[in-house]
C-alpha cells in the first residue's frame, strides 16, 4: 500500500532532544521512513551530536533555521540580515561538526515579539500596524535578502523548502501585499513551500480549512500535537487528539503527498509513533464539504476584501498626490500673475 512521505518538525532545546532521541524512536522513525525538521535554537555540540545520531540512522534532517528571540524567532520582513548571518555561522558549524542535511528550512512567521505584544494589547499596536501599509518597498528589500539566501543555499547543495501560512495563497488570489505588509511576511519562490494548515487552531471549522486549502497546497503541515515554543501572552489550543490527527491525515493525503506533522516531541508524549506504525491511510474517509464551502465562502470575501483594501488605498493615495499637484499648479500661477 501506497503511504505519503512523512516529516516531523522537533523544535526542543538541546538536552531534551537528547532524551528524546532514543534507539527505540529512530528505530520507529526509520520504520515510518520519516525525516524530521531539526529547529536550530542553537549550534552547540549537544545538537551537533544528535543531528549525528539522525544521520547514522539514515533519518534525512532539514536544518530549520531560527534566529534568537530577541531577533524575532521566526523569518520575517524585519530580521532578513540576521537571517543571512545566522546561515554564515550555521554554515561554519555544519563543517566543524561533519553534518549531513536534506535541505533548509525558512520559516516565515511575524516577529514573535510583535505576537505577544499583540496578544497583550492589541489596540496600542494599531499605529505601528498602520504604520506598515508603506512598507511595499521594505517588504521589496526584504525579499530581495531571502532570494539571496535561498540562492546560496542552492549553491551548497541544498533544498530549500519555506513553511508559510496559507493565508499567503489569498494574497495571490487578491494580487495584493497587504497581509504581508502588516504581518512582515515574505512571498519566496523555494523547491517546497509547506503550508501550516494547523486545524488545532481553527476549531470547529478545522477540518474545512483543510480542504479548502490542501488541493492548492504543494505540501501541508498538521498539527499541533503538543511542544512548540513559548511567548508571553500567546494562547496555546489544545493538542491534536488521535482521531483529529488520523482524520487530518487523511484529508491531507487526499490531496498531498508531502506531509509533515508538528511536532515529534508531542507525538512521542501522546503515543502516535507507535500507531502511526500501523496507520490504515486508505480507511473511507468522509470529506467535509458543507465546511469546505462555507470556507471558500470565507476565502473569496478575503480575496474581495483585500483587492478592495489595497486599490482603495492607491486610490486615496493618488487623489492626495493629484490634490497637492493642483494646488502647486495654482500657487505658481498666482505667483506668476504677482
Amino acid at each position: 500500500m501506497s503511504s505519503p512521505r512523512l516529516t516531523f518538525f522537533c523544535e526542543l532545546e538541546a538536552e531534551p532532544l537528547q532524551a528524546l532521541l532514543t534507539e527505540q524512536i529512530l528505530a520507529r522513525l526509520a520504520a515510518l521512513k520519516a525525516s524530521i525538521s531539526l529547529g536550530l535554537l542553537d549550534l552547540s555540540p549537544k545538537r551537533a551530536a544528535c543531528v549525528r545520531s539522525l544521520n547514522q540512522a539514515g533519518i534525512p534532517v532539514t536544518a530549520w533555521l531560527l534566529l534568537p528571540k530577541e531577533q524575532g524567532y521566526w523569518l520575517n520582513v524585519a530580521n532578513a540580515p540576521q537571517a543571512l548571518d545566522f546561515y554564515d555561522r550555521f554554515k561554519a558549524w555544519t563543517e566543524s561538526e561533519n553534518l549531513q542535511w536534506a535541505g533548509v528550512g525558512l520559516d516565515i512567521e511575524p516577529d514573535i515579539r510583535e505576537l505577544s505584544a499583540l496578544a497583550s494589547n492589541w489596540p496600542r499596536q494599531i499605529p505601528k500596524l498602520f504604520g506598515r501599509l508603506f512598507w511595499g518597498r521594505r517588504v521589496q528589500r526584504a525579499r530581495q535578502l531571502y532570494n539571496q539566501l535561498v540562492t546560496r543555499i542552492h549553491a551548497d547543495g541544498y533544498l530549500a523548502e519555506a513553511y508559510q501560512f496559507p493565508f499567503i495563497a489569498d494574497e495571490r488570489h487578491a494580487h495584493t501585499t497587504l497581509l504581508q505588509r502588516l504581518a512582515g511576511l515574505v512571498d519566496l519562490r523555494v523547491d517546497r513551500e509547506v503550508w501550516m494548515i494547523y486545524t488545532s487552531f481553527f476549531r470547529p471549522y478545522g477540518a474545512g480549512i483543510l480542504a479548502s486549502y490542501a488541493p492548492e497546497a504543494q505540501a501541508i503541515a498538521l498539527g499541533v500535537t503538543g511542544g512548540g515554543v513559548e511567548a508571553p501572552g500567546i494562547p496555546k489550543p489544545a493538542p491534536l487528539s488521535w482521531d483529529e490527527l488520523a482524520r487530518d491525515l487523511r484529508l491531507a493525503w487526499h490531496w498531498c503527498n508531502d506531509l509533515y506533522i508538528f511536532s515529534l516531541e508531542g507525538c512521542v508524549q501522546q503515543g502516535f509513533l507507535e500507531r502511526l506504525e500501523n496507520f490504515v491511510w486508505d480507511a473511507p474517509l468522509l470529506l467535509p464539504q458543507a465546511s469546505r464551502l462555507q470556507v471558500d465562502g470565507w476565502r473569496r470575501s478575503v480575496w474581495s476584501g483585500l483587492w478592495l483594501v489595497e486599490r482603495l488605498f492607491l486610490l486615496i493615495g493618488g487623489a492626495a498626490a493629484g490634490i497637492l499637484l493642483w494646488k502647486s499648479v495654482q500657487y505658481w500661477r498666482q505667483r506668476r500673475r504677482r
